[in-house]
């Protein structure tokens, strides 16, 4: 029987929807990358391949609980009929149709990493080590995919898949070709390919900043070991969003269902992600000229940094959760089965509001070291900033909202969660009479 995730609710009359995801996903990987960066931070192994151990140690016990604990390969969701007793010869020409559609989406891939000099030099040459892991593992992906297709399409309900769409129309078949199945296919991958080599470059320098950290001044000021536990909680997100883009596999049943077709959604996304990003020093919406973050304003005052800093911890950490919430499901722009456990029973974008409210505290652009009138113009761009992530949060909602799983768990917030409640009473104290 498929384990049924979601936690008990008890005798309520409004249960909440149950979750893709259980808790336990996340509370193993936590256990896993918690283990490893504890022996990193004693023997002081803060090279990249430490980093990269870190994310396995998160991934490696998800995998174990999702396939042992949840059973989440039997869930209809994976589209894996296990007891299909198809040979090899009734699939063969499929297999070799999709994998012609995969490889050739890979070859793609490669194209573009090879051909833009971001991926490469300049300020985001820590992507560089992000090819060189896709480059070490390109070989051995593209072998196992022979056996792994071969395999897994003698037991999928519906085999032809975008893949295989996109292989039989280069392959010029005579076959009913699924132009929408093909877009959402690349779509996929343009995502995957996309985010995983991004989240790659940063799991090195996060990490090592972490594991490297100068305990002698630990209790110099209660802002030290605040930005100690802010760190810690930016390595939990880092390995958690990295294993998820890694492992998109449906016996896992954590294959992204559809990627976004809205290009509202790509561009609210992508601009908050170098080479687009304009939030970065000299960019459209750079909120940082003539500021100073919370240390400064504060230093001296060692109960307001305690206080403060006690609240951005906090804040990290409901960011770090919920991304932990998604288990091996982390990814932008796509739909991988919808969350409702964790924080997302509090707010449909926890994370989010939580990141945009560290800014806010953290950054304090309404107060600048030059005038006045600079802390107008960043708390206006900051101001900006969120209203991305606002736009962000809406084209999600559309993307997600014609499937039923997720009109159910809207309209059980609408009713019961506190954040989407709270902005509901206060808009209807701001409309007029």
């Amino acid at each position: 029987m498929y384990h049924d995730p979601q936690l008990a609710s008890g005798a309520k009359a409004d249960p909440r929807p149950r979750s893709a995801v259980s808790t336990g996903v996340g509370m193993a990987g936590l256990a896993g990358m918690t283990l490893w960066t504890v022996i990193a931070s004693i023997y002081r192994i803060d090279g990249p391949y430490s980093a990269m151990v870190n994310v396995f140690a998160c991934a490696i016990p998800m995998v174990l609980w999702s396939l042992l604990v949840d059973k989440v390969h039997l869930s209809p969701t994976t589209g894996i009929d296990w007891s299909s007793q198809r040979r090899l010869k009734d699939t063969l020409d499929i297999s070799v149709t999709k994998l012609t559609g995969l490889w050739l989406t890979w070859g793609g891939i490669a194209v573009i990493y090879a051909t833009f000099r971001f991926w490469w030099t300049g300020r985001y040459a820590n992507f560089s080590f992000s090819i060189w892991c896709i480059e070490m593992a390109a070989p051995a992906l593209f072998l196992l995919s022979v056996p792994y297709v071969l395999w897994l399409d003698r037991k999928l309900v519906e085999p032809r898949d975008g893949a295989w769409h996109l292989g039989a129309w280069l392959m010029g078949l005579k076959e009913p070709i699924d132009r929408k199945a093909i877009q959402n296919h690349l779509r996929s991958w343009a995502v995957k390919g996309f985010f995983l080599a991004f989240m790659i470059s940063i799991v090195p320098p996060n990490f090592g900043e972490f594991v490297g950290w100068d305990f002698s001044r630990m209790l110099d000021s209660p802002a030290v070991i605040a930005n100690y536990c802010i760190a810690f909680m930016f390595v939990i997100d880092v390995a958690f969003a990295t294993a998820g883009y890694v492992l998109t596999m449906r016996p896992l049943d954590s294959h992204i269902r559809t990627a976004t077709p809205y290009a509202a959604g790509w561009t609210a996304a992508l601009i908050c992600y170098p080479p687009f990003v304009l939030m970065n020093e000299g960019g459209v919406l750079d909120y940082h000229p003539g500021s100073a973050d919370w240390t400064y304003w504060f230093a001296g005052h060692s109960w307001i940094l305690g206080a403060l800093g006690a609240v951005l911890v906090i804040l990290t950490g409901i960011y770090a959760w919920a991304t932990i919430a998604f288990g091996l499901r982390f990814s932008n722009l796509t739909h991988r089965g919808i969350l409702t456990h964790g924080p997302y029973a509090w707010s449909r974008h926890p994370a989010y509001l939580a990141k945009n409210t560290f800014w806010w505290l953290s950054g304090l652009p309404f107060l600048a070291t030059t005038t006045w009138l600079e802390g107008l113009r960043n708390a206006a761009i900051m101001a900006v900033v969120s209203g991305i992530y606002y736009w962000r949060a809406r084209t999600e909602e559309l993307h997600l909202g014609s499937d039923p799983a997720y009109q159910e768990y809207s309209a059980w917030m609408a009713r019961n969660a506190p954040v989407p409640r709270f902005f509901a009473w206060l808009g209807s104290k701001l409309r007029p009479a």
